[in-house]
């Protein structure tokens, strides 16, 4: 634990702020919230506005966003037609 502390006592307010968006961000895309993944690294431009790596990691999860809602558009008929059948013959 001190090890930890001792990196963090190295950072800036700025550099902390952005490494904790950064990873909360890392998370989130562990467990597949891309949108919520994607406001992390928006809130990390703050602390480092134009970072090239966070804006990558945006476009990244934008792409990520649109195919799961294609996904859902595309499977969507489907699983309304099963709910109607159920509908209808339970």
């Amino acid at each position: 634990m001190a090890h930890h502390e001792v990196q963090h006592e190295n950072l800036s307010h700025e550099e902390l702020k952005f490494k904790e968006h950064t990873e909360r961000a890392a998370h989130f895309i562990k467990i597949d919230l891309f949108r919520s993944a994607r406001e992390e690294y928006k809130a990390s431009l703050y602390y480092k506005p134009g970072d090239t790596s966070c804006l990558r990691q945006i476009d990244i999860m934008n792409a990520n966003i649109s195919r799961d809602r294609k996904t859902v558009l595309a499977v969507l008929p489907f699983v309304m037609a099963v709910i109607l059948l159920i509908a209808l013959y339970a």
